[in-house]
């Protein structure tokens, strides 16, 4: 006999990233992962190096320096604050915590792998709620909530789509949940969006007992590789994260790095002035290529291409990886006809809009 899993686990499909690897390729051209084009802060990287001399001290369990600086640049309160090995750790955080067998955690369809996945591994029921026009319909996730439904996970930007809810839609669906379920904003994308319109989710987790905001410094922040995360949280809620997470779940550096990132807005002004400017022109280019680029407040584009034997999605994607250019196929977020495409340096971007336009105009093509 083995050791055997909980029924379900060996169920799930495991999370797979975006690729960062094309043998053979003279150059990588990595827009597969949503990543700053930019880097992380210099500031951030001088608080990374300086603790090269204390890899063997344990870290602040409480992440003291972080969270007040958080706190600080977000004018939130910081003991609502709860720190994570990027919101991944806090997404399965919040399910282990609410759910599990028997329960339904609900999302809509083409929002982030990770809520389903959670879910499962936790024992409890993924249920998605359709979209309308690629963007979360309140109406249908409400549809769809049950004596069952624990949490409702909102990506708002929604990646991979790029498209987002207004603060007063965020708040119809906070109002038409009942009281015990949990509404989690995934705000990963806040910062890039600065519609009249839209609301990060901050003010409800300070006005309701159920809702949670979630962000992450591996978008514009630049620290995708030190997993930094955090959750804004009633205090009940941050109460049951800390005594889940590990007491040591954020590594130091990782702290220091974030609380010098979240300081430099500077450097946050240059990521999101470069982002505005290349996702239009990146944009711009792929539609005049044919191909069909979906309105989007990320640092991403979604990408619809013809269903047609010579010019489809999953064509492209390998066509583009000969070139040494990485893109992310969307059929596991069931988009198979589309490519997500993150916005790079100016070099990157050119490259992959020159490369789709090769493609496009290659055999087959009515040009």
């Amino acid at each position: 006999m083995t050791p055997i899993p909980r029924p379900g686990i060996l169920e799930v499909a495991p999370y797979v990233g975006g690729e960062s690897a094309a043998p053979g390729a003279n150059r990588i051209v990595r827009l597969a992962s949503n990543e700053n084009p930019l880097g992380p802060s210099p500031r951030a990287v001088a608080a990374y190096e300086a603790l090269k001399d204390e890899l063997h001290r344990y870290p602040d369990g409480a992440a003291t320096a972080l969270r007040a600086a958080i706190a600080e640049a977000e004018g939130l309160a910081v003991e609502r604050i709860v720190c994570g090995a990027g919101s991944d750790e806090l997404i399965a955080l919040l399910v282990r915590g609410y759910a599990g067998p028997g329960d339904e955690v609900l999302h809509s369809a083409h929002g982030f792998l990770m809520y389903s996945i959670s879910a499962k591994t936790a024992g409890a029921t993924p249920v998605t709620a359709p979209e309308r026009d690629l963007t979360a319909d309140v109406d249908a996730l409400l549809a769809r909530v049950t004596a069952r439904t624990r949490l409702v996970f909102l990506a708002n930007p929604n990646n991979p789509t790029g498209s987002y809810l207004p603060d007063s839609e965020v708040r119809r669906l906070r109002g038409g949940l009942p009281d015990h379920v949990l509404l989690v904003i995934d705000a990963a994308y806040a910062e890039y969006l600065e519609a009249a319109d839209y609301a990060n989710g901050a003010a409800l987790v300070e006005a309701f007992d159920n809702v949670v905001m979630l962000r992450t410094f591996s978008k514009v922040h630049g620290l995708a590789s030190l997993r930094l995360g955090w959750a804004y949280c009633p205090p009940d809620v941050a109460d049951v994260l800390n005594r889940l997470r590990g007491p040591f779940n954020v590594a130091q550096a990782a702290q220091a790095a974030g609380t010098a990132a979240i300081a430099d807005r500077d450097h946050v002004a240059r990521a999101l002035r470069h982002n505005t400017r290349w996702r239009a022109w990146l944009s711009e280019q792929l539609q005049a290529s044919g191909l069909h680029p979906y309105p989007s407040v990320g640092n991403f584009v979604l990408v619809g291409f013809p269903e047609t034997p010579s010019h489809h999605a999953e064509g492209a994607l390998a066509w583009l990886k000969t070139q040494g250019i990485l893109v992310r196929g969307m059929a596991g977020y069931g988009l198979p006809h589309c490519l997500r495409v993150t916005v790079g340096t100016e070099e990157e971007t050119r490259a992959v809009a020159e490369g789709l336009a090769e493609f496009m105009a290659g055999p087959g093509s009515a040009a």
